[in-house]
């Protein structure tokens, strides 16, 4: 099954290099108390995806921007463009805070329909049509709100083929969505549950592989939150565990002071410095390519199981 970009349709085995599996190359969720929670950068993206594609090969970033986070379908189209990368945009509900008035409402029915005429018809006046659902939010425990998000979500994923991303709030609230998104009839194989590099509970993380979904560690470089040792030490102990087909990898630059021109570590930083400290503690080719390319396009692509 071909995923679909920006640019048009993408056999993933055309797809040699790395992949993003958690990005925004344009945002907005500023509010009176965070007015700096913005990319709108867009020179700066481009230089910097054009640079991880020269050093490190990347050749496809997914843009988990939905509706109500001040996304451009057009201007990612544009930087993906002028970057020369594949980019793939989403549709969907972030957490509640940032739901658009009226949406996703209190109606499943009806959230389902708004999210498959994205899927079907394209997003606002781009026409750019989405190749995933995410970020699907949840801030805890799911809101009635966020319920429906997440319910809605899946059933448009089971109905359209497309696959599933969440966002749980700092690793929080991950079994629940799990839970939700499987009772639609979404399977496991096409969720990856978000931020798991954000929570130290190893009985969560084995607990969502062992369902068969994917945990994404996603917010690499994002020292505030969680320090990078904490987060190779986890991934270290779920390679271990033989979990390797069931981890993605990606950075969530969510703003413009992640960018490496503002001091920040950049759309690079887990496929330059994160990687080489996969190597240095022993991490072999074969499984730097599942972590880093082959599971995000069985993970799109949705064909085949971890």
């Amino acid at each position: 099954m071909p995923i679909r970009t920006v640019s048009g349709l993408l056999d993933p085995d055309e797809v040699t290099g790395p992949v993003l599996a958690h990005e925004h190359l344009t945002l907005d969720l500023t509010t009176a108390d965070d007015p700096s929670a913005v990319v709108s950068d867009s020179d700066a993206v481009v230089a910097e995806l054009s640079r991880a594609k020269e050093e490190h090969g990347l050749a496809l970033v997914v843009d988990l921007t939905c509706r109500g986070m001040g996304g451009d379908a057009g201007a990612v189209r544009r930087i993906a463009d002028r970057a020369g990368v594949e980019v793939v945009v989403a549709t969907g509900w972030y957490y509640e805070r940032f739901h658009p008035p009226g949406e996703p409402g209190d109606s499943v029915e009806r959230a389902v329909e708004l999210l498959v005429g994205d899927i079907r018809d394209g997003l606002g006046d781009s026409g750019l049509r989405p190749g995933v659902l995410g970020e699907i939010g949840s801030h805890g425990a799911a809101s009635p709100a966020e319920r429906t998000g997440l319910l809605a979500s899946a059933r448009a994923a089971a109905q359209t083929g497309l696959s599933l991303a969440t966002h749980a709030h700092l690793g929080r609230g991950a079994l629940e969505q799990l839970e939700l998104l499987t009772s639609q009839g979404l399977e496991p194989h096409r969720i990856s549950i978000g931020h798991q590099d954000l929570s130290d509970d190893g009985g969560q993380h084995r607990r969502i592989a062992e369902a068969g979904a994917y945990l994404a560690f996603d917010t690499v470089g994002k020292t505030s939150y969680q320090a990078d040792e904490r987060r190779l030490g986890m991934l270290l102990d779920l390679l271990e565990a033989g979990w390797v087909r069931h981890v993605l990898l990606s950075n969530d630059i969510s703003r413009n002071s992640y960018l490496t021109v503002n001091g920040g570590q950049g759309f690079g930083h887990v496929l330059g410095p994160f990687r080489a400290a996969l190597v240095r503690h022993g991490v072999d080719e074969a499984t730097l390519d599942l972590l880093y390319r082959a599971n995000a396009l069985r993970w799109l692509n949705g064909r085949e199981k971890p």
